[in-house]
């Protein structure tokens, strides 16, 4: 059995009065692809920015290659990971190729002209060609601009990647293509996946495991065969997309 490249243990967050995260208990191995669900407010994304050093949770542990995550060492933890944010996060005032490369440029001191063969070869593995490098983001569609980042996510071959919902704002059609070459590029690097998402067409696609959180915990989880016979009924109503049953909608 392989150990857990992540792992998080007891994992407790609050805001003020608001406690969003109540014992969170996660691990991801390498070449694993897991898929967070859940409703929305029910801690996803602080979840990531606990797992990525972003914010110090109030109780539990967080471990990343079986060391301790701390605020002393998180900046070094984070750059052998990897992100897509859900609303691509480019830089309008950056060429692409400059994009995919920011943190060749900026953190690892790498020349520009390494730096741009680097995200040439990144965004082929993506499928845009390197007529795309000297375009501005603006230029790009909304599917286009997915592969940018996923391109950035990758082009320093992080351990683990986070995906913060790929295929928001996406077509069917283009969210299947995303999927797939997030699919094809996780594998390729032997990474392992965090991916946070509604979208079940995706969680289907990209899954080897799937966590169901709620109320600040994690209810269930499971390979993604069994996720249609969960026998949990919070599962159940939010892969079915219901309003009734034990989930109640934020209205």
């Amino acid at each position: 059995m392989i150990a857990p490249l992540l792992k998080m243990t007891g994992v407790h967050k609050s805001f003020g009065t608001k406690s969003v995260l109540r014992g969170v208990d996660l691990s991801v191995a390498p070449g694993q692809s897991l898929v967070i669900i859940g409703g929305s407010g029910t801690g996803k994304s602080v979840t990531i920015k606990c797992a990525l050093g972003l914010l110090s949770p109030d109780a539990g542990d967080i471990h990343f290659d079986g060391e301790t995550v701390t605020p002393s060492n998180a900046d070094r933890i984070r750059e052998r990971t990897g992100m897509l944010f859900q609303g691509g996060a480019l830089f309008d005032s950056l060429t692409v190729w400059e994009n995919v490369a920011f943190a060749l440029l900026y953190r690892d001191g790498v020349k520009r002209s390494k730096a741009k063969d680097r995200a040439i070869e990144t965004l082929a593995k993506v499928r845009l060609g390197a007529a795309a490098a000297d375009l501005r983001p603006a230029e790009l569609s909304g599917g286009m601009q997915k592969r940018v980042g996923l391109a950035r996510a990758i082009i320093a071959t992080p351990d683990l990647i986070f995906f913060d919902e790929p295929t928001t704002g996406l077509d069917p059609i283009t969210a299947d293509a995303v999927n797939d070459l997030i699919l094809e590029q996780v594998k390729a690097l032997g990474a392992a996946a965090v991916t946070i998402t509604h979208d079940m067409a995706s969680v289907r696609k990209i899954a080897d495991e799937i966590a169901m959180l709620h109320e600040g915990r994690i209810i269930w989880r499971g390979p993604v065969s069994e996720l249609d016979r969960s026998g949990d009924p919070h599962v159940e109503q939010f892969v079915h997309g219901r309003a009734d049953g034990p989930i109640q909608p934020a209205l």
